[in-house]
């Protein structure tokens, strides 16, 4: 089956915007091609792709402000967190995490080390 690569992405846009997608995979599911399509038509480097990256991004970012705003304010809730962790960077969700594990390999051997907050 043919499909329409401009319609797709501009299908692409239109879920990520209207559901405030987070990744990729979520867009390839309200769209009626498989992942394997979806690459062969955008590739992870080409601008297509990175447009639809960014329009993710601003949702993650989005998200995580408003889930700031609702934990300064005394909401607490587990969900807010685990929705944080889940779309957050790596630096954050360091920051997040209540013990930091680091490893290094020298000489063939493994050093662990456990940071606690």
């Amino acid at each position: 089956m043919a499909y329409d690569r401009s319609k797709i992405f501009e299908k692409s846009k239109s879920v990520i915007k209207k559901y405030k997608l987070y990744f990729i995979e979520d867009i390839v599911a309200y769209l009626p091609i498989s992942k394997k399509t979806f690459y062969e038509f955008y590739p992870v480097e080409g601008n297509e792709c990175n447009e639809l990256k960014e329009l993710l991004e601003t949702n993650k970012i989005n998200t995580k402000v408003a889930i700031r705003k609702k934990l300064q304010a005394g909401n607490k809730a587990a969900e807010l967190i685990a929705l944080y962790k889940l779309i957050c960077s790596d630096d954050e969700r360091k920051a997040l995490s209540m013990q930091q594990i680091a490893h290094t390999i020298e000489d063939d051997r493994i050093q662990i080390t456990f940071t606690k907050k």
